[in-house]
């Protein structure tokens, strides 16, 4: 196995990988960054069965051309930062993305099998399965009202159901519907502008 790939330049990589060059493909990414795919894998969510699924799926969303121009997103890299922190931020807004669009398919489904009480609190599902803790800590702490945020934490993260929630919040279930629908519309609202600013 040849790792001279590994000591190339990020010019050199680039060329190298447009041209599908298997060998520098192979060290690029399956040796070399293949423990930033893997904790990106682990801490994101991905849909893929395994960190090689992931990093087929990413090596083909990089260097296939896109509709709009015919030239790949890699063929695009401007060089304004190093190719591994760029090969990241393009997988984070990725994995944003198939998350969101995971999000509006729930929420679609939800509003076809939810009946009309169900639907004021759940119309906006919040699954928290698919990020680390750090991550949703880090956007409860930006969310701007502390009571949204002491809400979704108690209810998401620390697994109190809707009653005992309210209960810890002193409020009647009809205040806490109300306020748990505007919590989960701010805590996504933050995750939003979060994903979008990576």
């Amino acid at each position: 196995m040849c790792h001279e790939p590994l000591n190339m330049t990020d010019q050199q990589i680039v060329t190298a990988l447009i041209n599908r060059d298997k060998e520098v493909t192979r060290a690029f990414f399956y040796i070399k960054c293949y423990p930033l795919f893997n904790s990106i894998f682990e801490h994101y969510y991905t849909d893929c069965d395994d960190c090689i699924e992931f990093i087929n799926e990413m090596y083909i969303y990089i260097m296939s051309p896109q509709r709009t121009t015919g030239i790949s997103k890699l063929e695009n890299f401007r060089f304004e930062s190093t190719l591994t922190t760029w090969i990241k931020t393009v997988c984070l807004y990725y994995c944003y993305a198939r998350f969101e669009e995971k999000q509006r398919l729930d929420i679609d489904q939800n509003y076809d099998l939810a009946d009309r009480n169900d639907s004021v609190s759940d119309s906006i599902q919040l699954d928290m399965t698919t990020l680390n803790k750090e991550d949703i800590m880090h956007i409860l702490a930006l969310m701007p009202n502390i009571r949204y945020r002491t809400l979704i934490r108690l209810r998401y993260l620390e697994g109190y159901s809707n009653e005992a929630t309210a209960e810890a919040l002193g409020m009647t279930m009809d205040n806490y519907y109300n306020k748990h629908r505007l919590a989960k519309a701010q805590y996504l609202q933050v995750y939003r502008k979060e994903a979008h600013d990576e």
